[in-house]
């Protein structure tokens, strides 16, 4: 399973969406503003794999150096073969 994430770790809708993710034992994939997730520390204890889309995160001014390791940087496409390749996709938080 795959929780689409868009909203930001300080709004109640991002935060719901990674708990969903943990209770699910699902994996993520952050877009928009949700991006501010992977910043280090902030997934800590997340056990699925978590997607960052990269394009967003550039353009929010992250930098490799502040993203949490482990989590995985895709493009668009990337993201599209993601929600083909689930059985199941829930977003967007």
């Amino acid at each position: 399973m795959l929780v689409i994430i868009k909203s930001s770790p300080d709004t109640h809708e991002g935060k719901r969406g990674v708990k969903l993710a943990r209770d699910m034992a699902a994996d993520i994939c952050l877009i928009q503003n949700a991006v501010y997730f992977a910043q280090k520390e902030r997934l800590e204890g997340f056990c699925g794999t978590a997607f960052i889309l990269d394009e967003d995160a550039r353009l929010r001014g992250l930098g490799l150096e502040e993203i949490g390791k482990g989590i995985r940087e895709i493009n668009y496409e990337g993201l599209v073969d993601l929600m083909v390749n689930e059985s199941k996709v829930v977003g967007m938080f």
